[in-house]
């Protein structure tokens, strides 16, 4: 199956417990092992402020994931991503595309 190296950030809704952003982000890496892709890296970037509000938050937590995936799975993913209650945005590109 061929694969390609994206870049997945996402954003974690403040609310969550900063001792619970690894849970989410070990549920975020499911996600992807269950669509046949894989993890090669995860970087926490901590809690940082927003440039504008997202549903009511003024922060959260992001995560930057470097990730190898089929193409075909990429919609599947966006499309768990988006239905999270957890993650409030994300965006996944190709890097130096």
């Amino acid at each position: 199956m061929d694969t390609r190296e994206y870049e997945l950030m996402y954003i974690v809704r403040p609310t969550v417990a900063e001792d619970q952003v690894t849970t989410v982000t070990d549920r975020v890496d499911g996600i992807i092992g269950n669509l046949g892709g894989e993890v090669a890296e995860n970087v926490p970037w901590g809690k940082r402020r927003l440039a504008y509000p997202i549903q009511d938050h003024e922060d959260g937590y992001y995560v930057v994931s470097k990730i190898k995936m089929a193409p075909a799975q990429t919609r599947e993913l966006e499309s768990q991503l988006r239905i999270s209650d957890d993650v409030i945005r994300h965006i996944l590109v190709l890097p130096n595309a």
